[in-house]
């Protein structure tokens, strides 16, 4: 038996079982800010997603929210280039994974696209450290829920002419056969005089 073998072999069975985060780091001025967004940097269009910021001044001291006069504005990237703003969400202290009391904001975005989240701060209390603006770019993917609606439309608005009109079966050569009343009832004849022929033979 081939012990290293098998102990890499487990090693990377429990590394590939491990959740990796992932984590965007800027600095500006003596402040650095660390950012993540739940879930796994992939949020979706129109369902809840939550944004937190990670502030360290220099040294390695985190800011808590309760020391920084924070702002976040969230801005829709259009297809030339230019900045909507979409919402400016209210910053709540956070404590996620070892960190506490850090800003976060709760965001829906309202349709997949390119964002920019600008987060911009300054000290409170006469705290020591440097006004400061990072922007993080966001890509959010469509909605599942949104695109199961869009393949599988409901027949809103349709007559029952219409809906009759659009079923359909396929001949053996694969063209598409109407079930008009006519033919309906031409494929009842038929069965009845096969019905009646294998009856009598």
């Amino acid at each position: 038996m081939n012990i290293p073998i098998i102990y890499s072999s487990l090693l990377l069975l429990t590394l590939s079982n491990t959740p990796v985060i992932a984590h965007n780091i800027k600095t500006d001025g003596n402040v650095g800010v660390t950012f993540h967004i739940e879930p796994e940097h992939s949020p979706r269009a129109k369902e809840s997603s939550q944004a937190w910021f990670v502030l360290t001044r220099q040294g390695g001291k985190i800011i808590p929210l309760s020391e920084c006069d924070c702002q976040l504005k969230v801005y829709y990237q259009s297809s030339n280039s230019e900045n909507k703003l979409v919402q400016t969400p209210p910053l709540l202290p956070l404590s996620p994974e070892q960190y506490q009391n850090i800003p976060g904001a709760d965001l829906v975005f309202p349709h997949a696209g390119i964002y920019n989240l600008e987060l911009t701060g300054k000290p409170l209390n006469g705290n020591n450290f440097e006004p400061f603006s990072v922007t993080y770019p966001v890509t959010v993917s469509p909605s599942l829920v949104q695109e199961t609606e869009t393949t599988i439309p409901e027949n809103e608005g349709v007559s029952s002419t219409d809906a009759s009109e659009t079923i359909s079966t396929s001949s053996p050569n694969n063209f598409p056969l109407p079930l008009t009343p006519t033919l309906l009832a031409l494929g009842a004849i038929l069965s009845l005089g096969g019905f009646w022929w294998f009856r009598n033979k």
